[in-house]
């Protein structure tokens, strides 16, 4: 099958923000101008194509990502709208795995805010080229200047200015391009189809020339031929001006910056326009890297269709009509219906029934995917999020995607007996859906425990188990995930002989352990011979000391950044067997963790507050009451931003606690930081309570 569009000819974009910067607002300006709907959807109607959810539409905001594809002067701009709440950051993280480029949204007023330093950082992991387009110009208090200040000092970024503002505020009316030198004037069309493209008038034209040559200085370092015209004070020709943009973009040397005003449906066109001549297509990103499975020798794939087919899937979705639907991200080669993939991460084989091109929640079925393309695959059993699908003769593993630690826990029950196994089964699909929600199970009550990003995210999917799954469950009040960690070295011997059904089990193992930096994980390292214990049994060992760091040492906690080497061992040819060597290995991890001691880590989170400045005083003292560290304080449009590292434990009913000292002016926003070491008095009251518990079921 033929290729609508050459693959040059196809963008696959992410547009991401801060909560509320205008996301989706825009992308449904997006889908309007570009023909694919007839009315533009509203996120305050509840009327989003893009935010197709029940919950999205009552609650006004975005959860899941949502993918479209629509068409530009003769382009194919696949699009990904993603959340802006921070409980919902696993949507940006394996959005912006798979996608070109982006785009990141600003308010007019808030500038850079606490969210969007967070998917800028992400966007950076990925290495996305991103536009940068300051939303609502026609907001009182829309500051532009400001906001490209921030751009600089807070993200670290170089801004290229290519547009100003025409008007400000209530006058805001169009803009005015700096690289072909015109007025883009919407006026007063409420619909924004109707607008003047012209000559700048008299009065704009000194302050356009000024802000051009900056725009042309900031090029001519990236161009050698913009430098030359620069230099000797000739007219750069546009076409120039636009390679050297779309250069220095491509390689993160510049973020072209544009303005607009969605809501009133001002600079969405502009914006298209510079998503086609600025941003990458498939062609213009390095080969996709991955390791082959066998050879464990690196692999590339092109971007060509004639390459062996290489694919991620970064996304599995539960369909009512379809069942599970995998997002995959085509990298090179095609695949069709009726044809195998290959599962190089799982090592299974599988056969394509049905492809589909996604609208939001709407589908249309396809025969074929090639190189470039964002599409899904209907009714495949054993995929998971971040699993590669190649070609069998080909194989190769791609880098998967991280995800963040889940920080908050809840007890969750069904609310009748024979609901159990419904509840259990549908769980299931909500983690492969979602990998930052996890599901457990308590080590000295039986219950079972889910893990989540926050409070909204525990809340939110609650509700999808009852309106699409018909499961209604009780939920807990919301725990903090606590984890446990060693301190120091130690070793530890694990031995087992026992008889079980007749047959006698031997395996005898010696570990070390030692602390690993924070957020390293796990590490397992063998450094015996073949005649201390035979290889078939050394993953028998380390699922042992797996189970064991699940299960905990000091509190029942998992347990975390720890590296234990294998160091020495015994076995009997007749009698050793796999169950004996991972109890042993179990045993040897908790004599070992016992030794070395073991501390609770807790979550800390990054929470921003922004208030009137006469309150500020009262907000520190509360933070500091809350085991916080003030980092930072500034003014922001007659408001004190005020930041701080404050223990998760402390943070529960907050909202209650800044509305009664702001009286109802202050908000925040709150982010997860990293796990840190738990103070010994707190650590003694989290003891002294799981002590408790280990009498109530002993």
């Amino acid at each position: 099958m033929a290729r609508k569009y050459p693959i040059d000819r196809i963008r696959n974009i992410g547009i991401m923000a801060h909560i509320d910067a205008g996301k989706t607002t825009t992308t449904e300006r997006v889908l309007f101008f570009t023909g694919v709907t007839y009315k533009i959807g509203e996120v305050d109607e509840g009327t989003a194509v893009m935010d197709w959810m029940e919950q999205e539409q009552e609650r006004g905001i975005t959860i899941t990502s949502a993918a479209i594809s629509c068409f530009w002067q003769d382009h194919q701009i696949n699009i990904i709208d993603t959340p802006g709440h921070v409980d919902f950051t696993v949507e940006v993280e394996r959005s912006l795995r798979v996608l070109d480029g982006g785009i990141v949204i600003l308010c007019g007023v808030g500038g850079v805010e606490a969210q969007t330093e967070t998917v800028w950082r992400q966007a950076d992991r990925y290495q996305v080229p991103r536009l940068v387009y300051i939303n609502k110009m026609d907001r009182i208090g829309a500051d532009p200047e400001k906001a490209i200040k921030e751009i600089k000092e807070k993200l670290q970024a170089t801004p290229l200015v290519v547009q100003i503002p025409l008007g400000r505020e209530s006058e805001f009316r169009g803009v005015i391009d700096l690289v072909e030198m015109k007025e883009w004037d919407w006026g007063h069309d409420i619909l924004g189809k109707e607008f003047a493209v012209r000559d700048i008038s008299p009065e704009n034209r000194r302050q356009a020339q000024q802000r051009r040559l900056e725009m042309l200085e900031i090029l001519s370092d990236i161009d050698d031929e913009v430098m030359e015209y620069y230099l000797e004070e000739q007219d750069v020709p546009v076409d120039l001006i636009k390679r050297a943009i779309r250069k220095g973009t491509i390689e993160m040397k510049i973020f072209p910056v544009l303005m607009g005003s969605s809501f009133r449906n001002k600079g969405v066109h502009p914006l298209l326009h510079a998503v086609v001549d600025y941003l990458p297509s498939p062609l213009d990103r390095p080969p996709v890297k991955g390791i082959h499975p066998r050879r464990q020798m690196i692999e590339e794939r092109k971007p060509l269709d004639e390459e062996p087919f290489a694919a991620l899937v970064f996304k599995i979705m539960s369909d009512p009509f379809v069942g599970s639907l995998s997002f995959i991200r085509i990298y090179s080669g095609r695949l069709k219906v009726g044809s195998s993939v290959y599962n190089s991460t799982k090592e299974k084989e599988e056969r394509v029934t049905r492809l589909m091109e996604m609208h939001a929640n709407k589908r249309k079925e396809i025969q074929e995917v090639v190189a470039g393309d964002i599409a899904a695959i209907g009714a495949m059993k054993n995929i998971s999020t971040g699993d590669t699908l190649c070609a069998r003769s080909h194989p190769i593993v791609l880098e998967s995607i991280r995800f963040p630690e889940p920080v908050v826990t809840a007890v969750i029950e069904p609310k009748s007996r024979s609901e159990h196994v419904k509840l259990m089964e549908t769980l299931e699909k909500l983690s492969r859906e979602d990998p930052t929600f996890k599901i457990g199970t308590d080590p000295f009550t039986g219950q079972t425990l889910v893990y989540g990003m926050g409070e909204l995210h525990l809340e939110v999917l609650m509700e999808r188990m009852k309106r699409e799954f018909g499961v209604r469950a009780n939920l807990g009040k919301p725990q903090v995930a606590y984890k446990e960690t060693i301190t120091q070295q130690a070793e530890g011997k694990g031995l087992y002989d026992r008889q079980l059904g007749g047959k006698n089990h031997y395996g005898c193992c010696e570990i070390q352990v030692e602390p690993l930096e924070r957020e390293k994980g796990f590490e397992f390292i063998s450094q015996v011979k073949e005649s201390q214990i035979p290889d078939v049994f050394i993953p028998s060992v380390e699922a042992g000391i797996k189970e064991s760091m699940e299960m905990g040492v000091l509190a029942g906690f998992p347990m975390t950044d720890v590296r234990v080497i294998l160091l020495d061992g015994d076995y009997r040819e007749e009698e050793s067997s796999p169950l004996a060597f991972k109890i042993a290995g179990g045993q040897a991890f908790r004599d070992a963790a016992q030794k070395a001691g073991v501390a609770l880590l807790e979550p800390i989170m990054n929470l921003v507050v922004v208030t009137p400045d006469e309150y500020t005083g009262d907000i520190i003292s509360d933070v500091n009451a809350r085991r916080g560290r003030v980092v930072g304080m500034e003014m922001k449009g007659g408001s004190r931003v005020i930041k701080a590292l404050v223990p998760l434990r402390e943070m529960f009913g907050y909202a209650t606690s800044l509305r009664t000292i702001t009286q109802g002016r202050g908000v925040f926003s709150m982010e997860f930081y990293r796990y840190e070491l738990m103070p010994e008095g707190v650590t003694k009251e989290i003891i002294a309570r799981f002590e408790g518990r280990i009498s109530a079921h002993s």
